[in-house]
């Protein structure tokens, strides 16, 4: 596990280049989850893993990672920070604004470093996901916590633009950010120099565009976000979590189909 202390606060970029994604059946896409009448259902939850081709120690998470996404109630995005570029190899992948949103939860979560492979569960806690145990159970306390969701409703017409909505929800009087990010569902990258040479890496939900879309205050509501913003083959998440990086209450993803 390779570590990294926080520095100061710093204000948190938000939006990576989007860019086009693997081999995709365009126009046809399955939705993960549908929210009940009431706006609250199970499922699903959250994985956020913060890796780097450049890490050594990434890749059992990445294919973990993988594993997670093929899941029904996971939302998994993976995250490439950018402090690892210096040591032999520039992570294709990586970006400020992701490692800003990896420093935003370690202050969060009051950790005293950021690392590498490190997933974020719902929002709630933190660990390697080198090894599955402690992301199940994570995700077993996630699941105890929040046991009902404000699950967006994702729905996409061919390349048109990506319609959110959302029931109404009690958020406790607090309010809620809702984000996208946009992501391809797989990379494979022969790594020719630094700590991986001679490898080639498979990363998966690899997020190229983060924005926020709105604070919510658990009223419904109702967004739409320009196609110019997605690409045609790309998957879709949003996620709704208490301002300012707090534990995710409902989650989603859109994807195109696999070709074949």
């Amino acid at each position: 596990m390779a570590k990294f202390p926080i520095p100061g606060r710093r204000s948190l970029l938000i939006g990576a280049a989007a860019a086009a994604g693997t081999t995709l059946a365009a126009g046809r896409f399955a939705a993960m989850a549908k929210p009940a009448r009431d706006g609250a259902t199970e499922g699903p939850w959250a994985v956020e893993l913060f890796t780097s081709q450049g890490c050594n120690s990434c890749p059992p998470a990445d294919a973990y990672l993988g594993r997670l996404a093929k899941r029904p109630d996971i939302v998994a995005l993976s995250f490439h920070v950018d402090y690892w570029d210096y040591i032999g190899w520039k992570d294709p992948f990586a970006s400020r604004e992701t490692t800003e949103r990896q420093r935003a939860y370690a202050r969060v979560l009051k950790q005293r470093y950021v690392y590498t492979p490190e997933m974020v569960v719902d929002g709630i806690g933190h660990d390697t996901g080198r090894e599955p145990a402690p992301i199940e159970r994570l995700l077993a306390e996630a699941q105890r916590r929040s046991p009902r969701r404000a699950t967006p409703e994702l729905s996409r017409s061919g390349n048109g633009p990506l319609t959110i909505k959302l029931a109404a929800f009690d958020l406790g009087g607090k309010s809620a950010d809702v984000t996208l990010a946009v992501y391809d569902r797989r990379h494979d990258t022969p790594i020719n120099s630094g700590e991986n040479q001679g490898r080639a890496l498979a990363n998966f939900n690899t997020v190229r565009h983060f924005e926020l879309v709105s604070r919510w205050s658990g009223a419904a509501a109702e967004w739409t976000i320009p196609s110019e913003n997605i690409g045609p083959l790309q998957g879709m998440a949003v996620l709704v979590q208490h301002a300012d990086h707090g534990p995710v209450v409902g989650c989603n993803k859109l994807e195109p189909a696999y070709s074949g």
